[in-house]
């Protein structure tokens, strides 16, 4: 299981290696790759625009990779070109986040600092939501200019979702998914619909102002329940939605 070989290799202090000047974000990808690798996985080699960023061959799975600093901006992080999901062209999608130390004494070298894996649903359950950018010509003074509606989403990230998951090493998948053997569940987090839904967007080239167009959610409350694991071995303690009370 991909999961608990990234807690093995933790463990084991298989440490994050920088090999050149690339962005942050792919060097913790790399030492995915290298866990993947290890397990004799077959994927399909990420790229720069490609979602999710490794796409299993031999199961309907992929896997999103987000690298954090610590300490360093935990509540939430931008995805430039998909909205998170937990389902994307008919593969389940599990989110990767891990920390490193923003100021490592060895800057080539330096260890994963914590690690959560989620289903995609955790962040956000709608499936039926397609990404597309779009532009709209005529703009400026000669009217030859094109504006290019690319969009960013700001998604919130599990450790500003829960408590319990920071310093740990911590799987949360649906609550009906198949209890993996060797774990132990240490939360059941259950996310509640809102009521409305925003289904577009007018923006005011004026008053640079920005207008949400909203409808009822026809969802709207509906549960979407999940469960926390770690390894029968880990002592981490449990893990709760932000504000709820543990019992």
């Amino acid at each position: 299981m991909v999961f608990e070989h990234c807690y093995n290799s933790i463990r084991e202090g298989k440490l994050i290696e920088k090999e050149n000047s690339r962005d942050k974000e792919y060097h913790f990808q790399d030492w995915f790759k290298s866990r993947l690798e290890e397990l004799k996985s077959n994927f399909d080699e990420p790229s720069r625009n490609s979602y999710p960023d490794f796409r299993m061959v031999n199961d309907a799975l992929g896997f999103e990779l987000k690298g954090l600093q610590y300490p360093g901006r935990i509540t939430n992080y931008d995805s430039n070109s998909q909205v998170p999901t937990g389902l994307h062209n008919g593969r389940s999608v599990f989110y990767v986040f891990g920390r490193y130390p923003k100021e490592p004494l060895n800057p080539k070298k330096y260890p994963v600092h914590d690690l959560i894996v989620c289903h995609g649903d955790f962040i956000n359950s709608d499936h039926e939501y397609i990404h597309k950018n779009k532009s709209v010509k005529g703009f400026g003074s000669y009217g030859d200019i094109m504006i290019r509606d690319r969009k960013m989403y700001v998604a919130p990230t599990p450790y500003a979702l829960t408590e319990g998951t920071e310093n740990q090493i911590t799987l949360i998948v649906p609550a009906d998914s198949v209890a993996p053997e060797g774990f132990k569940s240490v939360g059941e987090l259950v996310r509640v619909e809102t009521e409305e839904l925003i289904v577009g967007y007018e923006f005011d080239l004026v008053t640079n102002e920005i207008k949400a167009n909203k409808i009822q959610n026809p969802n709207s409350g509906l549960e979407h329940r999940f469960t926390a694991y770690r390894v029968l071995s880990d002592k981490g303690p449990r893990v709760t939605l932000k504000g709820e009370e543990l019992e």
